[in-house]
């Protein structure tokens, strides 16, 4: 359990005035002290709604210890270091973070191909400018803490729990000047007893998305894991979990190029019975009030809710999910996908984050060793020559 400085006081979360020192230190723009680390590192207390949380300010992740709450890897071991600054702009004075998106949020009629499938580079003009819809999805699973695995978690982490860190993690966060909790729908559990104030209470949030005489059509932001994508009637449609009696059209272009667009994540979730399938997207209500996807993105992950971009990925993941072994999985965010990066660090090692790499056929060789040496002589699988190799010791 972490603690922290606040004035002369020692504090922790378990301390029956931390609440009130978490108050004033906000009222008085002071910054407490997280006392992971022998120097401390400086922290900033935030407001979400009617309570104050402490927050590692911007860039200060890989300062605490491994160990504790608010430590996260460098940026640089993940795609993360080409967007931070450029298209996530962190603000501790406000407790706000501002977020650029390289895709549609409003309809005004016309759309092009390019933009349907918001997978990297072709829904974003100016890469590590703007977030795509995969970017965007990497960063609210980074700040979800689901890329965060102790063993402690195991069974624990179902899609409740999903959907609470995500809300939790769009918190402060806007994008063209709108709060970015407001336009995101997760499903909640579905319940058979329960439909119709679920059902009630969709409805509700997805009047946002009515069209609207005159103006453009504004679009919501939709994250929910995949139960199927196929024909319908008249067009194309997909099946998402938690919402049973209501699926999302495609059109015929957007259901067609799904399929060229992500054969590796398809086909990886077809080989894999564990495997969810995640999607993000945009979506609008048509005139008959139906969800109509605009663009999307697809992100396979495995039966803990850990990403995972193919299967030596989730071989690896599931070996050190096996071992017991406490990590952070790491994301490509819109990194190009010919780049290699670090897979995962560990974090039960006697020299924390203990990179891990996987090295490719696909990849040349100096691109590897290039990455492996910003990353400190991480470990290497090298996936043509050998099985997984042993991995490095705990402390």
């Amino acid at each position: 359990m972490s603690a922290y400085l606040m004035g002369d006081q020692r504090l922790t979360r378990h301390d029956a005035c931390f609440d009130d020192a978490l108050a004033a230190a906000y009222g008085e723009r002071h910054r407490p002290l997280c006392l992971c680390t022998t120097e401390g590192v400086a922290m900033y207390v935030a407001r979400v709604g009617a309570s104050f949380i402490v927050k590692r300010m911007p860039g200060t992740g890989s300062l605490h210890a491994p160990d504790c709450f608010s430590y996260e890897p460098p940026a640089e071991l993940s795609g993360l270091a080409h967007v931070i600054g450029s298209a996530i702009t962190e603000n501790p004075e406000t407790s706000t973070t501002s977020l650029k998106l390289g895709f549609a949020m409003s309809r005004n009629g016309t759309r092009s191909i390019e933009h349907q499938c918001g997978d990297g580079a072709d829904s974003a003009i100016d890469r590590g400018a703007k977030l795509t819809l995969r970017g965007l999805l990497h960063y609210l699973w980074d700040q979800a803490e689901l890329t965060r695995w102790h063993p402690g978690f195991a069974g624990r982490r179902s899609w409740a729990t999903v959907r609470r860190h995500l809300y939790s993690a769009t918190e402060g966060k806007f994008a063209r000047g709108r709060a970015l909790h407001a336009r995101l729908y997760i499903p909640e559990v579905f319940k058979v007893e329960r439909r119709e104030e679920i059902n009630a209470r969709r409805s509700l949030h997805w009047m946002q998305a009515m069209p609207t005489v005159g103006g453009a059509r504004q679009l919501m932001l939709l994250i929910g894991e995949v139960k199927e994508i196929m024909p319908s009637r008249f067009g194309s449609k997909a099946l998402v979990k938690h919402v049973p009696d209501q699926p999302f059209a495609l059109s015929g272009q957007l259901y067609e190029s799904i399929a060229s667009r992500f054969e590796q994540e398809l086909s990886l979730w077809s080989a894999s019975d564990g495997l969810h399938m995640v999607m993000i997207a945009t979506f609008g209500l048509n005139d008959a009030g139906i969800p109509t996807i605009e663009e999307l993105s697809l992100m396979p992950a495995n039966a803990q809710w850990i990403p995972v971009e193919d299967v030596f990925e989730l071989q690896l993941v599931n070996r050190l999910l096996r071992a017991g072994r406490r990590f952070t999985k790491r994301l490509r965010y819109d990194f190009p996908v010919d780049n290699p990066l670090t897979v995962a660090a560990l974090l039960d090692t006697a020299n924390p984050p203990s990179p891990l790499c996987i090295a490719r056929p696909s990849c040349a060789r100096s691109r590897i060793e290039e990455r492996c040496d910003e990353s400190g002589k991480p470990w290497v699988w090298h996936v043509e020559r050998t099985a997984i190799p042993p991995l490095p010791l705990r402390a």
